[in-house]
This record gives C-alpha cells, structure tokens and sequence, in this order.
C-alpha cells in the first residue's frame, strides 16, 4: 500500500550502518536496514546508505579532527551528507548490551558538528527527523535505541512516535538477523515496528518540510547570545 494523498518524492533519507563488519562482510543489521529503505524507495524517497566502519572517521568531538593531531578523518565529507538529508537512521548492532563502539564514534561526531548553526540562529540539525534500527543476537535493543535517540533529540533533530525498530535473538548464543533458521526477516512484532517507524520518520519529514522547518524563535542560538531572552524570566534586568 502507498500514501496516494500525499508526495515524499523530494525527500531524503541518510542511514548509518554502524555494523563492526567491513565490506562486504555480510551484515545482519544490513538486511533490517533494507526493509526500511524499500518502504521509503517505493515513495520515491531518495535513500543512501553509508558502512561507517569502511570510513576512515578520526576519534575526536571536533568537526574536523585533522586540525587537532590526526593525519587523515573523512568525517566533514559524512557530515555534509548527513546535513542533506531530512531523515537520518542510525544503525547498528548490540555488544554486551549497548551500541557497538563504530555507533558511538558517529553519534560522538555528529555532537561535535551539534553548536553550528543554521542560517536562523538555530542549531544546525533543527529541522530534520532520526531513528534507529538495532540488531542482535543477545539482550539489549531498548537500551541501546534509547541512548540513540536521546542522543539525536539533544543534538537537534525531531524524533517521532515510535522511532525505533529492531531485531534480537532468543536470550544467549543464537542466530543473527539474516541466519538461516533465525526467524528475524519473517518477524512480525519487528516488521510492523520497522514500518511503522518508517512511515512516521517520512510524514514527519513531510510537515516539517513543509513547514520550513522548526519555527525560529526562542530556540535561536545566535540571538540568545545576543541578548535576547525570548520571555525568560530574569528579575535581574528588571
């Protein structure tokens, strides 16, 4: 089924497979990722997928790490990607409970990017929608899509009714995702979720676009600094 009532066809979509595995090593997280990107493919979405683990991405919270000691970092080519698209998915898999060490280095690079702003005073990522899709094959999905989506909600971005979606075996050893035998790819408490977040990523995207984005008053950065209090109480300068 499609949305007839309404277009997405000038939207864009980045996802950030923040696997462990270099290409083309299989990736379990890879195949939830494509269940996704079909839903937003078939509205005529334009999607991209990056495997941040085959980027050269220096560690570091600044936006461009080779002005602070590293030789190479090809973070500010992703960042320019990421500030093209008006839907970002972070993915990635679960290790002993938590996102994968690559998940962290992206979302600690995306916060070095978070105090640029836009050209209404606004912080940089204001505007734009995230989600996230977990893999695995042990407990922790919940925990690791809630440290995901604070993250992105703190950095700027809006974030949907039920923006997060995901996959995890029986508890202890077992299958991956895309396992013969693991069940994943035909779940439907995983399907369901996966479109569902899908869908309110791209009608999000849609009002906010429409919209011309987040309204710009009372969030503005560069106002603030400025002086302006936008109806904070402060008996001090009374």
């Amino acid at each position: 089924m499609t949305d007839p009532a309404t277009s997405y066809a000038d939207l864009s979509a980045l996802v950030i497979n923040c696997t462990l595995k270099r290409s083309p090593e299989r990736s379990h997280t890879q195949g939830l990722i494509d269940i996704s990107t079909g839903i937003m493919q078939r509205q005529g979405v334009r999607t991209e997928v990056l495997r941040a683990v085959d980027i050269d991405i220096a560690t570091g919270v600044w936006p461009d790490m080779t002005e602070h000691g590293w030789e190479t970092d090809e973070w500010p080519v992703v960042y320019s990607q990421v500030m093209a698209a008006d839907i970002l998915i972070l993915a990635g898999p679960v290790w002993l409970g938590d996102n994968s060490s690559v998940m962290k280095r992206v979302i600690e690079r995306l916060y070095a990017c978070s105090s640029i702003l836009n050209s209404e005073g606004q912080y940089a990522y204001y505007g734009r929608v995230g989600g996230c899709l977990i893999t695995g094959n042990e407990d922790g999905a919940k925990h690791c899509a809630m440290n995901v989506i604070y993250s992105l909600q703190h950095l700027g971005y809006v974030i949907p009714p039920q923006a997060d979606a995901g996959w995890v075996g029986p508890a202890g050893p077992g299958p991956s995702y895309l396992d013969e035998g693991s069940g994943g790819p035909e779940n439907d408490f995983t399907n369901r979720n996966t479109t569902f977040m899908t869908w309110n990523l791209l009608h999000l995207a849609r009002m906010l676009k429409d919209a011309g984005g987040i309204p710009a008053h009372g969030n503005q950065r560069a106002e603030w600094d400025a002086g302006c209090r936008f109806d904070f109480d402060n008996p001090e300068h009374r």
